[in-house]
């Protein structure tokens, strides 16, 4: 392997792209585990007795783990010039822009208790105890809904500062007056509007200590309405945070999901709202490792989409594994013959199913969506694309894997000889294309989906 594989190679287990998807799955968990670890030992060893008993396992199980954390920042800064959009700014101010993102500096952060330990072992004790809970961070680059918080929060900004403005001038006002009123009658507990703040404080988040609380009538009389007004109060960002949160998933979901739909051949030449209406069909399935997808024999009216796992198609003469982005059963959506291969699931899988028969229903009412995908499909007939077994050309691309000339001697035939001759008579109408979609028989030569 040369110089430029090895670092491209590099790049995919990192960066968790291109083939090595398996290889970028086991070191993603390995460094979760490792975080979470780490988390944990920084805690235990404040603990006296386990610092006492465990403190030579645990010094080394910290130098081991910063220097994972050490290689792992610097592996990261050697293939940032491969970033799609770093590749312009060249090896030098590629590898500065990426040491000022966000997840590079949090990296950082994670390798700087080692250094600590190694060049400052008597003076940042404090230092890298905060710095290993910090570790806790790095989550955020292996978890998507932990990021989808962060944007969801960052997205809704103003909203948050002008709902903390709203508080604190609910506490300040509070304080001010419960300082008037309690002033001479508590001088101690109420010496200041500073000290009103802390009685506003817990008064307002309901948490209510009971150390500070007011003696007059007056007094108790604004502090059961500050009670009140602190439900109200302190449900106003909550409210924000939640909304923008379901927004933000939502929205990560559509993009996924109309991505994986844009993708298939079928529908490329689509529209974004077209694309949009075939994805709002999609139906989610959950199958466990070792459950049957599809069996073979099955009348194959389903097309699927893999939005997490993996799945093994077993053919006839060969077994090709589809995952996570891929699609298969596109020609199902046309063709709705006997199923010749078995679909299993070789991960758990969390699958899109979109049904031939909603398909049709979808372009019964969309005369123009109907010619699309009809006209696709005569393209792609044309085109002689092939097929291996259960997998069109475009899948097995996915997989890595091409049909040899042996096994792709036969092409998708689409529609039956009958709706060929009627397209050249030029008597073709959106009206007998729905009926091809829903009559056509492939001939026996021809593979199910």
């Amino acid at each position: 392997m040369s110089g430029h594989e090895f670092k491209r190679a590099l790049y995919e287990l990192l960066e968790d792209t291109g083939k090595r998807r398996i290889g970028a799955r086991v070191l993603r968990n390995f460094l979760i585990v490792l975080i979470l670890i780490n988390i944990a030992l920084a805690v235990l060893e404040t603990v006296p007795e386990i610092r006492d008993i465990l403190s030579t396992h645990l010094r080394l199980i910290q130098f081991a783990s910063g220097f994972v954390f050490l290689a792992e920042y610097i592996l990261r800064l050697y293939v940032a010039d491969l970033h799609p959009p770093l590749r312009r700014y060249g090896p030098v101010f590629s590898r500065l822009r990426y040491a000022i993102q966000p997840d590079a500096i949090i990296d950082l952060i994670g390798a700087l208790p080692l250094l600590f330990v190694v060049f400052l072992p008597n003076h940042a004790v404090t230092m890298v105890v905060i710095l290993r809970l910090l570790r806790f961070l790095k989550l955020a680059r292996y978890s998507p809904a932990l990021r989808s918080l962060i944007s969801a929060v960052g997205n809704e900004r103003r909203a948050l500062l002008g709902s903390s403005m709203i508080i604190s001038g609910v506490i300040l006002m509070a304080a001010t007056l419960m300082y008037l009123i309690e002033h001479d009658d508590q001088p101690e507990k109420f010496r200041s509007i500073l000290h009103g703040i802390y009685w506003a404080i817990t008064t307002v988040t309901t948490v209510g200590y009971g150390d500070v609380v007011p003696v007059t009538n007056l007094g108790k009389m604004v502090g059961g309405i500050v009670m009140l007004m602190g439900y109200g109060l302190i449900a106003l960002p909550v409210g924000i945070i939640a909304s923008a949160f379901a927004r933000e998933i939502h929205s990560r979901d559509f993009v996924v999901t109309w991505s994986m739909v844009a993708r298939v051949p079928l529908f490329e030449d689509l529209k974004a709202t077209e694309i949009a209406e075939v994805s709002k069909l999609l139906q989610s399935l959950r199958v466990r490792k070792g459950g049957t997808i599809a069996d073979k024999g099955d009348v194959a009216d389903k097309m699927y989409f893999i939005a997490d796992g993996e799945v093994e198609i077993r053919l006839q003469h060969d077994t090709v594994y589809l995952g996570e982005g891929s699609f298969f059963g596109e020609l199902a959506l046309i063709n709705q013959t006997p199923r010749t291969a078995k679909v299993v699931a070789y991960k758990d899988c969390q699958l899109l199913v979109l049904e031939a028969e909603a398909l049709k229903h979808l372009m019964d009412r969309d005369e123009g969506l109907a010619k699309k995908i009809m006209d696709e499909a005569r393209d792609r007939v044309a085109a002689g694309k092939r097929v291996l077994g259960e997998l069109a050309e475009e899948e097995l691309q996915q997989a890595g894997v091409f049909a040899s000339s042996e096994q792709s001697d036969q092409e998708p035939e689409l529609f039956e000889e009958e709706s060929c001759s009627a397209e050249d008579d030029g008597t073709e109408g959106p009206d007998n294309e729905e009926e091809r979609l829903e009559d056509a028989t492939p001939s026996p030569k021809e593979p199910a989906r």
